[in-house]
């Protein structure tokens, strides 16, 4: 076994400590009685209560819920349209263009996203909102779902589909029944991702938003402008907790698969 020399210990140790203890400390202080979030003053949780107490900050984390599953699961079904279109349909007339077109937001600055959005909304006469926003994120969170199920799909074993053809289904069962199971890993995979970037997002919807529909990545930066209270603090940490509780309990049900995966391998190989 390769033992870690003093190098490599020491890099891993600045590394981690980089990544994870602002977030620690940031746990921590989202305890503290003071409303100073950089003098201790002794353990409290009131913050978390004044957190549920304010209307303005659930609001806008209902508003971004409602968001991201919309764009998310928009962007999941056009992205895996143009990602079979790009990898199934050969080669067809205006393919660059559509291609080009499906990866330029994942090239493009935000704010030249966000502000021609804008110019489009403004253009068309439709009014900012929750559905300017919903739009805005399926735009460039679609690209990304592309780019996750073309990897698949340039993967995949095309005669299984050919097989379902053979048998007498149409393309369209083909893909349903055959294609879709097989690839649905990515798609997930392709809407958790595009759920996550709505979740973060700021730039873009700070362009395309209006009344009633201020995300929560918008109402937590408009306060920390204002100064970091305790209750962004208790926010933080609850969001942390969040995505803690989903990286253990996807890494846990990933686990049992494999594992249950490997057992049925074994069990096929002692019957043959």
């Amino acid at each position: 076994m390769r033992r870690f020399s003093w190098f490599n210990v020491t890099s891993l140790t600045l590394g981690f400590a980089f990544l994870y203890l602002p977030m620690i400390i940031l746990v921590v202080y989202s305890f503290n009685s003071s409303r100073l979030v950089t003098v201790w003053a002794g353990f409290s949780t009131k913050w978390y209560g004044e957190l549920l107490q304010n209307e303005d900050f659930l609001q806008a984390a209902w508003v971004t819920i409602k968001v991201a599953f919309f764009a998310s699961s928009i962007a999941t079904v056009l992205g895996t349209m143009a990602a079979y279109v790009l990898v199934r349909g050969g080669r067809f007339h205006g393919r660059t263009l559509f291609s080009g077109m499906i990866y330029a937001p994942l090239v493009m600055p935000e704010v030249i996203t966000g502000l021609s959005l804008l110019l489009l909304f403004i253009g068309i006469g439709l009014d900012r909102g929750i559905l300017t926003v919903i739009l805005a994120h399926t735009t460039f969170a679609m690209c990304y779902v592309s780019v996750v199920v073309s990897s698949r799909l340039i993967s995949f074993d095309r005669s299984l589909e050919e097989a379902a053809l053979d048998l007498g289904c149409s393309p369209f069962e083909a893909f349903r029944l055959v294609t879709l199971p097989i690839i649905a890993p990515a798609v997930i995979s392709g809407w958790l991702l595009a759920f996550t970037l709505s979740l973060d997002d700021l730039v873009i919807a700070s362009f395309t938003t209006g009344p009633g529909a201020t995300t929560l990545p918008i109402k937590v930066f408009s306060a920390v402008r204002l100064g970091v209270s305790p209750e962004i603090n208790a926010l933080s940490t609850i969001m942390i907790g969040i995505v803690t509780i989903g990286v253990i309990t996807t890494s846990l049900i990933s686990k049992r698969s494999a594992i249950k995966q490997a057992r049925e391998e074994r069990a096929a190989d002692r019957s043959t």
